[in-house]
């Protein structure tokens, strides 16, 4: 047991360092993609990889029983997500919204009580609720790299996320980890595909190589890759416990906003990430 719960751990943070590298990269991508054709795009960039897994390792179809979760996870992770950040960066900057990614592991913690049946400890909710009213606090008080609407927007894709984020967990517990994204990825190919070619811009030619990439990790790492060991050890740690981890990814998302982008980062940003980063142990201590 003792052992199933710790490959679930360290599974969870590989999905997190991940997942750290995603607001950076979008906020690059934003510079020569439209959000919407971004969002489509990777979606099916990453359906196609998807589909070739699944059918490179024979994987039978889900049951029926099972379409209505993966729609509603691949409506959070796979679109609503994906999309509401995307909006989101065009207001704001990746350094200031990757300080909202420290109200996720409580989305995620609520959504696993009301979807994945779990329960923690009334200790537990303090201290994922002291890490959330942290990142509030300072979303509310500071001005820098921020603005009404793409705050509002950072807070509606917390909202889809986590809710992604506990459906597709719950369903990794019979249906598998990769599967689960592989699965959501293919039912959102032909919306996504319409989408994309609605959306296609008139021309390339003025798309940078950093633009690119950023599409590329988007695509790859954050759209797949990522999901393949985060919903791992949702799965095997708990939800709402290995969901604090996701307390971590503004450390990382802030080093790479500022080594990679130059984006200034506050000494306020690095002090609340600090605070909400100490709760994970108190959190991960009583789920």
């Amino acid at each position: 047991m003792m052992k199933r719960f710790g490959t679930g751990w360290s599974s969870g943070l590989l999905g997190v360092i991940i997942f750290s590298g995603s607001l950076p990269a979008t906020r690059v991508a934003v510079g020569g993609f439209t959000p919407l054709f971004l969002t489509s795009a990777r979606a099916v960039i990453a359906a196609l990889l998807g589909a070739g897994l699944l059918l490179l390792l024979r994987q039978a179809w889900p049951d029926r029983r099972d379409l209505p979760s993966l729609g509603i996870t691949a409506a959070g992770v796979v679109v609503g997500f994906p999309l509401l950040t995307a909006l989101a960066l065009l207001h704001i900057t990746s350094a200031h919204s990757i300080v909202f990614i420290g109200l996720l592991p409580l989305s995620t913690a609520i959504f696993g009580v009301l979807r994945g049946g779990e329960r923690p400890r009334p200790a537990f909710w303090l201290f994922s609720g002291a890490g959330a009213l942290a990142v509030a606090s300072f979303a509310l008080v500071q001005g820098t790299g921020g603005t009404l609407a793409g705050d509002l927007l950072m807070l509606a894709a917390i909202g889809v996320c986590g809710l992604g984020y506990a459906e597709g967990a719950t369903l990794s517990r019979h249906l598998g980890g990769w599967q689960v994204i592989s699965w959501s990825l293919v039912l959102s190919l032909p919306v996504m595909g319409v989408v994309m070619l609605a959306t296609w811009p008139g021309g390339f030619g003025t798309v940078t190589l950093p633009e690119w990439l950023g599409l590329g990790y988007v695509s790859v790492f954050s759209m797949l890759v990522g999901f393949i060991f985060w919903y791992r050890g949702l799965a095997l740690g708990g939800i709402a416990g290995v969901g604090q981890l996701q307390l971590l990814q503004p450390f990382f998302g802030l080093a790479l906003a500022g080594i990679l982008l130059g984006e200034p980062v506050a000494w306020a940003m690095i002090v609340v990430t600090g605070f909400v980063v100490l709760c994970v142990a108190g959190a991960k201590r009583f789920a």
